[in-house]
This record gives C-alpha cells, sequence and structure tokens, in this order.
C-alpha cells in the first residue's frame, strides 16, 4: 500500500519466479527514490517503487532509471514485459487487483512469447570525414562544386554551397538505404524479427533492434563483428543488449499475432 502522497510507478511485468533479490538495490524513478519492489498476484509479478504524487516525472535521471531497471532485468535471462515510461497505479493493491488481475492474460500471453528471447540493438552512423571523401569521389558534380569554391570567402558562393549540400544529402540517403539493406541481410537471418529508424543527425545509417533468441545470440553478435569490421574505417557501430524488449512488447501480447511466431513455423 502506498503512502499518503505516493502512488505507484510501475517499470514492467516479469513472471512470479523472480526473488525479491532480483531487483534490490536498483536505481529507481523519482526524487527521493524508494525501493524497487514486486508486487505478486497469479503467477505474475509487477516491478514497482513507490514516487511522489507532486512531483512530475520525465527528468533525465528518471528515464534512465527506468531503462536500468528494465534492462537490468532483461539481462537476467527471465522475460520481462516493459511498460512505457510514466506508468503510475494508484497503490500496490491495484496493481494486485487491477493491473495484474485484468491483464493477466495479455501479460501470461507476451510472457510466454518472449521467453528465451532478448532484443539487440544496432546504433550506426557513418564517419563524417569517410562519408564525404566517398561522395566526392563517386560525384564528378561534387568534385566540381569543391574546387570552385576552394579559396572563396564564406559569404560567396551561396549558390554553390546550397548545390553542394544539397549533392552531399541526397548521396548520403542513397548509401543509407544501400547499407541499411546489406545491415539487415547480415543479421536479419538470427532474429525472429526486427524495428528500424533512421536517425535524426545527418551523418546516422540506422538504429536497428532486433529480437533474438538466446541460442542465436552468439551468432548474431559475431555477424554484427564482421559487419563492423567491414565497414571499419566508414561506419560507426555499437551493438547494445541484452536489452528488455522495448521494440517487440505490443506484438508479443496480441493475441494470433504472426509477427513472431512465423519463423518459429518455418524452422
Amino acid at each position: 500500500m502506498a503512502e499518503d502522497g505516493r502512488a505507484c510507478y510501475v517499470y514492467g511485468v516479469v513472471t512470479d519466479d523472480r526473488p525479491d533479490e532480483s531487483v534490490k538495490d536498483l536505481p529507481a524513478v523519482g526524487d527521493p527514490e524508494a525501493p524497487v519492489t514486486l508486487v505478486r498476484q497469479g503467477g505474475q509479478a509487477a516491478v514497482v517503487s513507490e514516487v511522489p504524487v507532486d512531483k512530475p516525472l520525465g527528468t533525465p535521471e528518471d528515464l534512465r532509471a527506468h531503462a536500468r531497471v528494465l534492462d537490468h532485468l532483461a539481462a537476467q535471462g527471465s522475460p520481462v514485459l516493459p511498460f512505457r515510461f510514466g506508468t503510475v497505479v494508484r497503490d500496490t493493491a491495484a496493481v494486485a487487483d487491477e493491473l495484474l488481475a485484468e491483464g493477466h492474460d495479455d501479460f501470461a500471453r507476451g510472457l510466454d512469447r518472449l521467453r528465451g528471447r532478448t532484443q539487440l540493438t544496432v546504433r550506426a552512423r557513418y564517419d563524417e570525414d569517410a562519408v564525404l571523401r566517398e561522395v566526392v569521389t563517386e560525384q564528378p558534380e561534387a568534385r566540381r562544386l569543391r574546387d570552385e569554391l576552394r579559396g572563396l570567402p564564406e559569404d560567396a558562393g551561396y549558390e554553390q554551397r546550397l548545390e553542394l549540400g544539397q549533392l552531399v544529402m541526397d548521396s548520403i540517403a542513397a548509401k543509407r538505404s544501400v547499407d541499411a539493406l546489406e545491415l539487415d541481410r547480415r543479421l536479419a537471418p538470427y532474429a525472429l524479427g526486427s524495428v528500424s529508424e533512421e536517425p535524426a543527425s545527418p551523418e546516422g545509417l540506422i538504429n536497428a533492434s532486433f529480437l533474438v533468441e538466446d541460442a542465436k545470440r552468439e551468432a548474431f553478435e559475431e555477424a554484427a563483428e564482421e559487419l563492423a569490421a567491414h565497414w571499419h574505417g566508414r561506419v560507426r557501430m555499437r551493438l547494445l543488449g541484452p536489452l528488455a524488449p522495448y521494440d517487440f512488447v505490443a506484438d508479443a501480447t496480441l493475441e494470433g499475432d504472426a509477427t513472431l511466431e512465423g519463423k518459429e513455423g518455418d524452422e
């Protein structure tokens, strides 16, 4: 039961076989921080901590704490269903009797589908100098514009600078499409599903998340290392994980959803 002036912040749902020690001493959302605990009901457990109701959530520290709790649980090997940041319930009784009891079947379906699976995320970005050299080498028009602009003062050659900038952006966009397909070709065979998005920065290549079975995780990581070596000097890659399956939790809880089942049927 949350104290007066406090409520329960919910990080996600796990199976009831998690020991209480699995969430001990984790950083918590809110100020001041309260211990992260488990609220158990019907073979499931909600991961919660108390937060003051009179203080808004959403600081960078809150966002990091939310992710750290969930990723810590994911790294322990048992399934976890992450909730969106900012999920707050009245008290522990409401967590057990309303959230867990009413959502039991959906949570059970999601936890079962995510058992033995984890999210691995690849973040790739171009080395700016390297990709610009590629553009100039491959595009005669880019070389011409670059040569025309050499030696000109910064306030001169406005039209040429705009033209060169657009040419560079278009060339990088074309490279991004080709390289994103190459990344998917190399890594997707080791995953059950993937979700990708283009990064916001101009030098970004792709942010891609993969749902990977534990049995194939080593092969996935080896394939990622091989791709990073292949792109060495032009693309910087980071492999993050194991992470909570943020990008796959919606599919996991849908009844009859084929996204996480199609490859299983093909094996």
